[in-house]
């Protein structure tokens, strides 16, 4: 039998998507929590982080409240674009977002504390911005291990499942994303598919890691 590709190019557009605005979102909110102290800096971190921990599906309960019909952003965005959020490849979108950034984040945190200031603090006494500072000097030293940060959250997001469900449903050749594919091709006895898609998203995913790998810079010994 032929086997249906669209939940794979559906997973990598949506990843793609996704990973765009949690690398914009992400990286920004890195960088505050690396270089500024302010009253609840901490716990702005441990909200960022509890995505990692929370169960998916918790957090796909909790997006499906706050996104859905009867909640104001849920009505705001009907309102715009003429349809409900939850259960379309948008949602798909928001939800691998919320389940990559976290990870993205942390990473993009730890780079960012490992400059060496000293270069910063020259180029402000010689009149420089901080968003020239940041572009010009502070991203160049971190390039390697965000981009390295970014592959990892493209990963995390091509392979999500509960959140995915939870917001955007299952519903072939719309929202049905190549996790949730594979989980329906094992529950109806579709070996075929199941192998197809499991052994294409493995590849991607090795892929993917290799990638991350050679990017990340090397560590002295």
């Amino acid at each position: 039998m032929s086997v249906d590709w669209f939940p794979l190019w559906l997973s990598l557009r949506v990843a793609a998507v996704s990973t765009a605005f949690a690398a914009a979102i992400g990286i920004a909110l890195a960088y505050v929590l690396a270089n500024r102290d302010f009253k609840g800096k901490e716990a702005l971190d441990a909200l960022l982080t509890l995505p990692l921990v929370l169960p998916p599906t918790v957090l796909g309960y909790y997006l499906l409240v706050v996104l859905g019909r009867d909640s104001f952003p849920g009505r705001a965005y009907e309102w715009i674009f003429g349809h409900p959020l939850v259960f379309t490849a948008q949602a798909a979108v928001v939800a691998a977002m919320v389940h990559s950034a976290p990870l993205l984040i942390k990473s993009a945190r730890a780079a960012l504390e490992s400059v060496d200031h000293s270069f910063e603090r020259a180029a402000r006494t010689l009149g420089a911005s901080e968003g020239r500072i940041f572009f010009r000097i502070t991203l160049p030293l971190v390039l390697r291990p965000l981009l390295a940060a970014v592959a990892l959250a493209f990963a995390r997001s091509l392979g999500d499942f509960g959140v995915t469900i939870m917001l955007a449903g299952n519903i072939p050749g719309r929202t049905q994303t190549v996790a949730v594919a594979i989980y329906d091709a094992v529950e109806a006895g579709n070996g075929e598919l199941a192998r197809a898609l499991v052994l294409a998203v493995s590849l991607l995913a090795l892929a993917i890691l290799w990638a991350a790998n050679r990017i990340s810079p090397r560590q002295a010994v």
